[in-house]
């Protein structure tokens, strides 16, 4: 009885000493209210509606008066002729687009940081992450005006070097290509401002030290500025690989033409499709699709996590 008790006045005096941080920092706790309440409304709430995928959902009889149907959902599109090149689809450009994004803006911010004009930086700076801020409508306008197959600016290109113009965005080879490479160059210079700001972090007394040892600038780059930028790479690698499956549905939508549908059709814009556009309106199909592409990605993220913190020490968790 007297350890209960003990326990009791412990446990008392733990909330009481929690009311009172809030109450000394209630303005805090305002501030990080708003965030909270759109996490809770925008992404925890909506996950009741996952139990769709394990159902025939109709909109007569609601989620709760739908007939459960189990993994039938899931089986369906294992089974589904589309599963093989959706899949293949989505992996080849993501792992496409990590593979070429994701050291570009390391070497873009390693480059900047040894350059001493500052006028110089900042331009070059401005030029490069001004693209990230153009919409996804735009920049695919951009796409199919430049790479017109009669009046783009390779069109002209090749009339005046006597080639036929080739038509590259109805062209299924052409398109990973471009896709991957326009997002390329309209992230790099977004994605060096994080590089950028963990190298202003470097204690400059260690190339102080390395200039007086006599190391050159790429030794330097090699040996302080890599090791200093590698937990955040990490980091970010593995959060980047944990949207493996997350293919951009805007860009890849709009890009789209029955000629390039082969190489052009992800799980995102399946799904879009199979939900929204079919006559039948699949919603639990196009909700397990969904599930599933969410689960993989969730896997993929502990796998890359783990294989990152046994290799480099650096994780996110």
């Amino acid at each position: 009885m007297p350890y209960q008790v003990k326990r009791k006045g412990k446990s008392a005096e733990r909330w009481g000493k929690f009311w009172l941080r809030i109450r000394r920092n209630w303005q805090l706790y305002a501030l990080l209210a708003l965030p909270l309440i759109w996490l809770v409304v925008f992404r925890y709430a909506p996950m009741y509606g996952a139990q769709i995928a394990f159902r025939q959902y109709s909109p007569a009889f609601g989620i709760e008066g739908s007939p459960w149907v189990g993994l039938a959902n899931f089986e369906r599109f294992l089974n589904s002729p589309k599963f093989e090149p959706v899949i293949i689809n989505t992996l080849v450009l993501s792992f496409y687009s990590l593979i070429a994004g994701f050291p570009i803006p390391i070497l873009l911010a390693l480059s900047l940081n040894q350059v001493r004009a500052r006028m110089f930086r900042n331009s070059v700076q401005m030029i490069t992450y001004a693209p990230h801020f153009i919409s996804t409508v735009v920049i695919v306008g951009m796409l199919f005006q430049f790479l017109h197959p009669r009046v783009g600016f390779t069109a002209s290109l090749a009339q005046l070097l006597g080639q036929s113009p080739p038509n590259w965005m109805g062209d299924p080879g052409a398109f990973r290509h471009i896709f991957v490479w326009s997002g390329v160059w309209q992230e790099t210079g977004f994605s060096a401002i994080i590089y950028l700001a963990v190298l202003s972090t470097v204690d400059p007394a260690l190339h102080e030290a390395a200039v007086v040892d006599g190391a050159n600038r790429l030794q330097r780059i090699r040996y302080i500025d890599i090791p200093g930028l590698l937990p955040t790479a990490m980091v970010l690698l593995v959060l980047s690989t944990g949207r493996v499956l997350e293919v951009a549905f805007e860009k890849v939508y709009l890009m789209q033409s029955p000629l390039n549908l082969g190489v052009a059709e992800v799980i995102n814009t399946y799904v879009y499709k199979v939900g929204l556009l079919s006559p039948i309106l699949d919603f639990s199909y196009s909700t397990a699709i969904g599930l599933l592409k969410g689960i993989v990605g969730l896997i993929l993220l502990i796998a890359v996590n783990y294989a990152a913190r046994r290799m480099t020490d650096n994780s996110v968790w």
